[in-house]
């Protein structure tokens, strides 16, 4: 299926030539990086590392490399390069994720038996991807960067998240290999003092949430709108491995009485005792992440938790988890710094200290849960065409997530971000914060 400009996104106001050259000069260079720093996650791979798929939730390493070519090649070079050839027939067919306006797609569970195009092809695609890239960001026309630029910002911001995929997946790919192979080499850290968990507070009030401005975001970001919210506070910290212990050593995985009806069910079905990556040897607790086996720190953070564990913890807590209008209040006068993927620690790090009441690792570390469903904000209407299949079809039975993680990259992030995932979920780097009722 050839996609058209008008199934893309509709054309951007006018801009003067000089500001048309220098953000097509600064997204080349943008576009450049992020796919060099894709192949560059993959540099500690072996070959038979690139095309195993551990669960059907999960993606091989080559498929994350092509598929993100291949939203290059089918929104951005079919139909704005003139002359462009398509690649193979069956690429589309193979590395579509979930478009179904572009065509049929490959069983999601079934992509780790695509052993063709093999990893040597896969790379081959992708440097016929990047040079009709080069080729469009030197000789489109004004009429056509306008009616592409939008598009091409968009596949680089999904490349992004492609990236921080290839590491929870490669991460849950080598925790089901008995050799336990290591991803990247990091010193062990030792127990540290962790900040005691105090509590910001924030008055009742009407409130603006959602993303403002001209820079990027998702359409799931938007409309920006009003919100009322009552007094509430919100945890100065993250919930740590020691916290998580004494839920778990309260017989918190055995009380019905602080699970969701469906959550106890998921529990009892999938015989969940600990964090996801947690197994316990002799008497000592040891959690295996993409450095290798560790002991469970217990001043760091604990990640790899569904929402139906959170959400059991802060009831056994005698709190809550914060809604997401809630957590982007909180996070408001705070900068986007944190434990991201350019630090290399892909691990989360241990809280600093702050004054009473500040609050820190809101950005990087983990991906937060929050206690609210992942719907539309008011007068949300998706795109038109493909593109629209973003986010919007997938509204209905996740749960938002805020903040990013260890492996999500600073250029990314946005308070106003909105991640989610299913209940049940726990490859990604998923943790808690607190938050409760009053001040």
């Amino acid at each position: 299926m050839k996609t058209t400009f008008e199934q893309i996104t509709p054309a951007r106001p006018p801009q003067d030539e000089s500001a048309i050259l220098s953000s097509r000069k600064q997204i080349a260079a943008r576009y450049r990086e992020i796919r060099a720093f894709s192949e560059r996650l993959c540099e500690p791979l072996g070959v038979e590392d690139y095309v195993i798929q551990s669960m059907p939730d999960a993606s091989p390493a080559k498929w994350h490399l092509a598929h993100t070519s291949w939203f290059f090649e089918t929104f951005v070079l079919q139909p704005g390069l003139p002359g462009y050839r398509s690649s193979e027939s069956l690429n589309s067919y193979l590395f579509n994720s979930y478009y179904n306006a572009v065509g049929p797609m490959h069983c999601r569970a079934r992509r780790g038996m695509i052993s063709r195009p093999n990893v040597e092809e896969t790379y081959r695609y992708r440097r016929q991807i990047d040079e009709g890239m080069m080729d469009l960001f030197s000789y489109a026309s004004e009429t056509r960067w306008r009616q592409l630029e939008s598009v091409i910002v968009l596949g680089l911001h999904h490349e992004q998240q492609h990236q921080e995929l290839f590491l929870t997946d490669i991460k849950h790919m080598f925790a089901q290999n008995p050799l336990y192979p290591v991803y990247s080499k990091r010193p062990e850290r030792n127990p540290a003092t962790v900040p005691a968990l105090n509590w910001g507070h924030f008055q009742e009030g009407m409130y603006w949430l959602g993303h403002q401005g001209e820079d990027f975001c998702f359409d799931n970001e938007c409309p920006r709108h009003r919100v009322f919210l009552e007094n509430f506070q919100v945890a100065s910290r993250l919930v740590t491995n020691g916290e998580y212990l004494a839920f778990m050593d309260d017989n918190g995985y055995a009380r019905p009485e602080l699970w969701l009806s469906l959550g106890w069910l998921t529990a009892n079905e999938q015989k969940w005792k600990a964090p996801l990556y947690w197994e316990k040897q002799e008497a000592e607790w040891f959690t295996f992440t993409l450095t290798g086996w560790c002991k469970v720190n217990p001043s760091e953070p604990v990640c790899h938790v569904s929402y139906f564990e959170a959400d059991a913890y802060a009831r056994w807590a005698n709190s809550r988890l914060p809604t997401e209008a809630e957590w982007e209040i909180a996070s408001a006068n705070l900068p986007l710094s944190g434990n991201f993927v350019e630090t290399e620690h892909y691990h989360p790090t241990i809280a600093p200290e702050t004054r009473n009441g500040e609050l820190a690792q809101m950005f990087g570390d983990v991906w937060e849960w929050t206690r609210s469903s992942y719907a539309p904000y008011p007068r949300y209407v998706p795109a038109k065409g493909a593109i629209g299949e973003y986010n919007g079809k997938f509204m209905c039975n996740q749960y938002v997530l805020r903040g990013g993680s260890c492996a999500t990259s600073r250029t990314h992030i946005r308070r106003t971000y909105r991640n989610f995932f299913a209940p049940d979920k726990r490859w990604q780097f998923t943790g808690i914060r607190l938050a409760k009722d009053g001040l």
